[in-house]
């Protein structure tokens, strides 16, 4: 008997990429959810969620982990642009997945779910068959599967109707940007770029469950889930305790996005004032207004239209940036003399940032305030450019 233990612990503890034979668990077996403070990275600023296995009469303690992902794929970055981010469940020994919590003072917490030991070998080889080798990738969204949303994912899966996600402890449903919005700063390069990418989608309502695709969420909800009518959690405890880290991402004044937009509104005005005055033409800070713009503009419609995003559908930003800007950028550098289209083509423009603006204000896209500073640049250029022809 001691020798079979040691060989399970073995195969499970010492080389942990594959069992030979999944084990049969002890009736003193249970599984766990855990989950994991936010950390100073953009990645890593809404948590993380994962699921721990535990049998002490076998030496079983390991962790599996949906959000495992791998720069070394082939075209992970081609791939990520498309849409097409493949993670994949991986499992590591519990101490080793601590380890790195404990570096980077993370607290963790864990919810050790109300099984039966029947229910626990059940659900636990359900992971084991998850984490083969030909079913251990999935298709990553970051809003609507993910490591936190899946684990509502299995427990649907293993218990089907006798789960009951319930909303009381909900004081009001929110949106999926504006969850987001929870755990970034407004003020903040991490924000601006995720605001500016993120399309109309992300101003629907989550619903209750969908609300677990962010981690404090989900440990929230489990809190306050019901399995065939009897609370899903036996206890929960807190393994590793740090103080929460506030203003994850958060820049100082004179490195936040909102400063340098206004640096550079107001060099933008300087600069229009000066060519008023001299009757000039900076054409080089007009190609450049143009030339950015009409590029984001132009990778904003490629992520709505030409990739598997779902979070970047419906991405009206590129009504202010507009595509054709690029286009625009070359012929306002040039020594020849301006398209006699132009004029009609910036009253449009500027037609396109009040449509944006009212796009915005019934909410049909929530969009970020730091674009303003940067859309009344556009506004002040495009003017100038009308009362110049």
């Amino acid at each position: 008997m001691k020798l079979k233990l040691l060989l399970i612990f073995f195969f499970l503890v010492v080389t942990p990429k594959a069992f030979s034979q999944t084990p049969v668990l002890s009736e003193k077996a249970q599984i766990s959810v855990l989950t994991c403070a936010t950390g100073n990275q953009l990645f890593s600023s809404f948590g993380h969620t994962a699921i721990r296995v535990q049998d002490i009469e076998l030496g079983i303690d390991v962790v599996y982990n949906y959000g495992t992902f791998d720069f070394n794929k082939p075209n992970f970055y081609l791939n990520f642009a498309k849409g097409k981010l493949t993670y994949s469940l991986s499992r590591r020994r519990f101490e080793n997945f601590l380890y790195d919590y404990e570096l980077e003072k993370r607290w963790v917490k864990e919810q050790i779910l109300d099984l039966s030991p029947l229910e626990t070998k059940q659900l636990f080889q359900f992971l084991e068959t998850n984490y083969l080798p030909e079913n251990r990738d999935y298709a990553y969204d970051p809003l609507f599967n993910n490591c936190s949303s899946i684990v509502g994912d299995v427990l649907e899966k293993e218990y089907e109707n006798q789960i009951d996600f319930k909303g009381s402890h909900l004081d009001k449903k929110y949106t999926f940007r504006q969850l987001v919005r929870q755990y970034l700063p407004l003020n903040s390069w991490g924000a601006f770029g995720i605001d500016l990418a993120f399309g109309g989608v992300t101003d629907r309502t989550a619903t209750v469950r969908e609300h677990m695709f962010m981690p404090y969420y989900a440990m929230e909800q489990l809190k306050n889930t019901t399995k065939a009518d009897s609370p899903l959690l036996r206890r929960e405890r807190t393994i590793l305790d740090y103080p929460e880290e506030s203003g994850n991402d958060q820049d100082s004044l004179l490195t936040s996005p909102f400063f340098w937009f206004m640096m550079f509104l107001a060099f933008v005005i300087a600069i229009t004032l000066l060519d008023r005055r001299h009757h000039g033409h900076s054409k080089l800070l007009d190609f450049t207004l143009f030339f950015i713009s009409g590029a984001a503009g132009l990778l904003i419609l490629i992520l709505w239209l030409a990739t598997d995003h779902v979070v970047t559908g419906n991405n009206f930003n590129f009504l202010w940036l507009m595509p054709i800007n690029l286009y625009i950028a070359f012929k306002v550098l040039s020594k020849k003399e301006m398209p006699k289209w132009l004029p009609k083509y910036l009253w449009f423009a500027l037609a396109c940032i009040g449509v944006v603006l009212l796009i915005w204000i019934f909410k049909i896209q929530i969009l970020s305030p730091l674009n303003i500073p940067l859309m009344l640049s556009l506004v002040v250029r495009y003017l100038f450019l009308l009362k110049k022809i």
